[in-house]
């Protein structure tokens, strides 16, 4: 069952968490919160499209240089 709380934030930090939450594709700001607790209780850090195409970038040049075979062969060594 979900309890329901009530939380008072700074108006500067009401704003930038809808300003994030919007820029990030968070429905509400009670989603970005939500989320947020998530990661900090259970260490399950959200990644960024930024850093997935960072992860894509990657995979792709250790490709061409032939460093770790084909593209899921290095998805399979990050996983580990």
């Amino acid at each position: 069952m979900n309890e329901q709380i009530n939380l008072r934030l700074p108006e500067n930090i009401l704003v930038a968490a809808t300003t994030y939450s919007q820029e990030h594709g968070f429905g509400t700001v009670q989603e970005f919160i939500k989320e947020t607790v998530r990661e900090k209780l259970f260490d399950e850090p959200e990644v960024s499209k930024e850093e997935l195409a960072l992860v894509k970038q990657l995979a792709s040049l250790a490709e061409q240089k032939n460093f770790y075979g084909t593209e899921a062969d290095l998805f399979k060594k990050l996983k580990r």
